[in-house]
């Protein structure tokens, strides 16, 4: 049994009359990779972690990070292979914008790996050792789904999805991106009704309402249910720790280095905030990705190259620490469905300044941090700036942002809470099973 996580808040199921041996299904299962293929690694993680009788079937891709942080668990983790069809449509789409990328190519290795995770699957529950199927992601409303008729229950998400760039950032994709992403949209709800596993699962769970209202109809009148797509492991993201130089106020960036992110709009603001009077602050950015060496330009050509470090990726347990260190979270990103590392600043008692815009508006509050209106460029820049520059001169400000934020993170948004939640769907979808089975049975008797 994985010993990472704390005592939990509840009996195993078995202790309580129902069985569950779930199988977590998932393409990607990271701490390395980021985003949404840290939720299965911590659904997989936390139910070891109470004894749960669970599996993992995921691609092989994560067989060296997954063997180094579970040795003794690799007799419950399948690895679908590897092989040059993967590599081909990786090929293809990496030079492709993110977006097209995902609905073309992206799709169609999700679908390949789905086949071949599909005999797996249908191997462990024929075999008894799965009772239940649980696919996280990818976490699309409109990706369809061939896990279908397994002889188990299959349930799907949290989903968290359906975004757009803010109507001031349209431009920020061009014309046949914006038309790739409706197109890719409505030919899902078509191939969901071909593929049907989504329609026949036992439960579909979204972030939000505006997920909710991106399911496909048929999907649409599943059971659907609404879970956080998101959660904050509290023992790692602890709170603040002191710092000898605290007359120096530190504001901290940390994912990846992607366009969305919006971090060239974050040096912009930066720059102004520093030319209108902003001084002892510092900017970090932590996290890697194809824009690094831009960015590093940018930082240069605006002067600022003094006071901005840039890290590349870290580990997660160094990025907590740093985070501990830091005052201020910054996350300018405007096509965030998510935003976990919202949820880690304020675990750690950090105020954040985010775009009033997705993920980070579903988690963030006056009483937490500061939402910042993507109206346009120049006036989310101009804002931005601001209200950086209120945090760094108000370290009381900064102390009660930050307090709330750590007692909400508490209440709504702990892994270990989440766990109960997802714990008593599993039952509840068994139950169902068991009872539509039943029903059966007497029919046909």
């Amino acid at each position: 049994m994985l010993q990472t996580a704390t005592s939990s808040r509840r009996d195993a199921p078995a202790a309580r009359g129902v069985v569950v041996r779930p199988v977590i299904v998932t393409p990607n299962c990271s701490l390395r990779m980021g985003g949404e293929a840290a939720l299965p690694y911590h659904f997989f993680r936390l139910l070891r972690a109470r004894d749960v009788d669970a599996r993992l079937v995921t691609h092989a891709r994560n067989r060296e990070e997954l063997s180094a942080a579970w040795p003794r668990e690799q007799d419950r983790i399948s690895y679908a292979a590897d092989n040059w069809l993967h590599k081909l449509l990786y090929r293809a789409g990496h030079p492709l914008p993110n977006r097209i990328s995902r609905a073309t190519f992206g799709m169609a290795a999700e679908f390949y790996t789905e086949a071949q995770q599909r005999r797996i699957l249908r191997r462990l529950i024929g075999e008894g050792r799965a009772n239940l199927v649980h696919k996280p992601i990818p976490v699309s409303p409109v990706q369809p789904s061939i896990l279908h008729s397994l002889g188990a229950p299959v349930v799907f998400g949290p989903m968290n999805g359906g975004m757009d760039y803010p109507p001031g950032f349209r431009r920020q994709e061009n014309r046949l991106e914006r038309l790739t992403v409706r197109l890719g949209r409505r030919v899902g709800g078509i191939m969901n009704a071909v593929f049907p596993g989504k329609r026949r699962a036992a439960a579909i769970l979204v972030a939000n309402r505006r997920t909710r209202d991106a399911l496909p109809a048929g999907v649409a009148a599943c059971n659907v249910i609404e879970l956080p797509e998101n959660g904050v492991d509290l023992p790692l993201w602890q709170g603040r720790s002191a710092r000898a130089d605290s007359s120096v106020v530190r504001f901290v960036f940390l994912g990846r280095l992607v366009d969305w992110k919006a971090v060239d709009l974050l040096l912009e603001s930066w720059s102004r905030a520093r030319a209108d009077g902003l001084a002892e602050a510092q900017l970090q950015v932590i996290g890697d990705g194809p824009m690094l060496a831009s960015l590093k330009s940018l930082a240069q050509r605006l002067s600022i190259g003094d006071c901005v470090q840039f890290t590349g990726w870290l580990p997660q347990p160094e990025a907590a620490k740093r985070l501990a260190s830091a005052d201020v979270l910054v996350l300018p990103s405007l096509l965030e469905c998510g935003g976990a590392v919202i949820l880690e600043a304020m675990a750690a008692g950090l105020p954040a300044i985010a775009a009033n815009w997705g993920g980070p508006a579903d988690y963030l509050d006056d009483g937490c941090g500061i939402l910042v209106a993507p109206t346009d460029r120049e006036g989310f820049v101009s804002a931005f700036a601001a209200a950086m520059a209120r945090l760094a001169g108000d370290s009381e400000l900064r102390r009660r942002l930050g307090a709330a934020g750590r007692s909400k993170v508490s209440q709504l948004y702990d892994w270990d809470r989440k766990t109960d939640q997802i714990l008593e769907i599993y039952e509840a979808a068994l139950a169902s099973n068991a009872s539509a089975q039943g029903r059966l049975k007497g029919g046909i008797n």
